[in-house]
């Protein structure tokens, strides 16, 4: 014999009083499955807490994560991309960026800014994926070249945090003089004896990789990242062997030397505050 009975068949409730949960409202992490609310998510800084799978975030993510109080002063913020080549697939190149710009806010794949890590001034420039896979255009290059040369006036670290797909196509040879242009930038950083910092998150790849990328002073990067040139599929079609597990990988790439640290998002600025004032005395912000 049963506890309850019901006293009336089908469901009673009008279509009034249903309760719709919000979209948006919970997140799953695609590592683990577990499950949790969005708001628990951003709370954890977009990192799993069961298995530590860190999600991608944008540069408003992390200038909010590095800068004191989230407070920075946004470098050329309103230069944007043209079309020299024409070029044109499926859509037109000017198509997609407004695409792009109406979709994100954005007015580009990267974002500069100048502010305070712990009372120290810095530069940070931070790429945003969900722009075009964060490729490297024309004003990605000038961005980091301005955020340069502002670190050089002030006389303060500069710091870079990678998340692209590579160099854009559309953008074809301009876009791969950007790899000379930010190297060339960079090198005048290191004569001033000035610190470089990059940080890779996932994925970093392409024409990013094989220029400012890998040439901090130091170079550190979120857990399982996925950093190379080419991509582990290309890589593996082309030489026709399987990869070692792990393969392109933060922590393959911290055993074999091409990193200095991994670090998680909670830790990383300061992880970056104990870093910089290990490499120089940079006065405080009064």
């Amino acid at each position: 014999m049963g506890w309850f009975k019901r006293i009336q068949e089908g469901i009673t409730t009008k279509s009034t009083e249903k309760k719709e949960i919000p979209e948006g409202a919970w997140y799953q992490c695609p590592s683990c499955k577990t499950v949790v609310t969005s708001q628990q998510h951003v709370e954890r800084l977009s990192v799993c807490n069961y298995c530590g799978h860190h999600d991608r975030i944008g540069s408003e993510g992390y200038f909010n994560i590095l800068f004191d109080e989230g407070k920075f002063r946004e470098i050329a913020p309103k230069i944007t991309s043209s079309d020299p080549l024409e070029f044109e697939d499926t859509k037109t190149y000017t198509d997609r960026l407004e695409a792009a710009k109406k979709k994100t806010g954005l007015s580009d794949a990267l974002r500069t800014a100048s502010g305070e890590l712990n009372g120290m001034p810095v530069v940070i420039s931070c790429m945003d994926f969900q722009f075009i896979g964060g490729s490297m255009g024309s004003v990605v290059g000038e961005k980091i070249a301005r955020g340069i040369d502002h670190a050089l006036k002030k006389g303060c670290p500069f710091i870079c945090i990678s998340k692209s797909g590579g160099a854009r196509m559309m953008e074809a040879g301009l876009s791969l003089m950007q790899m000379a242009k930010t190297s060339a930038r960079l090198s005048l950083l290191s004569k001033a004896g000035l610190p470089y910092i990059s940080v890779l998150t996932d994925p970093t790849t392409g024409g990013v990789t094989a220029s400012f990328a890998m040439l901090g002073d130091m170079n550190i990067a979120e857990p399982n990242a996925l950093i190379g040139f080419a991509g582990p599929r290309v890589v593996k079609e082309t030489i026709g062997k399987e990869l070692p597990e792990g393969f392109q990988r933060s922590e393959f790439l911290l055993e074999h030397g091409f990193l200095d640290a991994i670090v998680e998002r909670k830790d990383l600025k300061e992880k970056l505050a104990f870093s910089l004032r290990a490499m120089g005395d940079f006065p405080k912000v009064q």
